[in-house]
């Protein structure tokens, strides 16, 4: 947060045109990953912004060091840090924080998820008519035309955690996304009652020799279900 303003739209640069970084998500990578690795040397890395270490003990730290960075450059708040931890190809324990919301989001598996200590449960939403979406507008245009809300934000780990906490009903991504983009949140999301899955209705596993996963529908279990038949095929995007 010292970044977080002024700080950040002087300390940033693109990784490749279209793909921004700043000095922030490097700091927090490095504290995380000195932080974490001391306490557990045994233990994989696999981040954003810092070469992966396999570990030896077969689970692997998962982490987004912020997740949303063109919101932080911004000085807008939808940005976060995500971090999981891995275990065969499943995070089993999880937080997502966003500091400038002053929200901790967290899950263990089988434990539940919680936002700032209180324990989470998913929109019980039924219909697509009247859900309220995170994704892109401006691609979501056959479900608008039904009757769906859909409102951006930047992060796709803090879409996530609004999904968990029932502020939104559920996300549709059109695009695909990194497994630290969703590491954290799927166990969030699917602690707090709800599901996470590929367009064709697949769990997915993470820190595998592949990092890239398809672009991701999550919600609670009976809209999720709806979802999925609805976006069978193409996503239509709106004119």
């Amino acid at each position: 947060m010292d970044y977080f303003g002024e700080g950040a739209r002087l300390k940033h640069w693109e990784k490749r045109p279209g793909d921004p970084v700043s000095a922030a998500d490097i700091a927090a990578d490095a504290f995380l990953k000195d932080t974490l690795l001391n306490a557990r040397p045994d233990y994989g890395w696999l981040s954003e912004e810092s070469r992966a270490e396999p570990g030896s003990s077969g689970r692997i730290f998962v982490v987004d060091p912020i997740d949303g960075t063109r919101a932080f450059i911004k000085g807008r708040t939808d940005f976060c840090i995500s971090l999981a931890m891995v275990e065969n190809g499943q995070p089993v324990a999880a937080a997502i924080c966003a500091p400038a919301r002053g929200e901790l989001y967290t899950g263990v598996r089988g434990g539940g998820s919680r936002r700032n200590g209180e324990r989470l449960q998913v929109s019980a939403q039924a219909a697509i008519a009247g859900a309220k979406l995170l994704g892109d507008a401006g691609r979501l245009g056959d479900l608008r035309a039904i009757g769906a809300e859909t409102i951006h934000i930047n992060s796709v780990a803090l879409r996530l955690a609004l999904t968990a906490s029932a502020d939104a009903d559920g996300l549709v991504a059109v695009r695909p996304k990194n497994d630290w983009d969703l590491a954290a949140g799927d166990l969030i999301v699917t602690e707090a009652g709800g599901r996470l899955s590929s367009p064709e209705g697949t769990s997915l596993r993470y820190a595998g020799a592949e990092h890239r996963q398809p672009a991701p529908i999550a919600a609670g279990p009976a809209l999720h279900a709806l979802l999925l038949q609805q976006l069978a095929g193409p996503i239509k995007e709106s004119p």
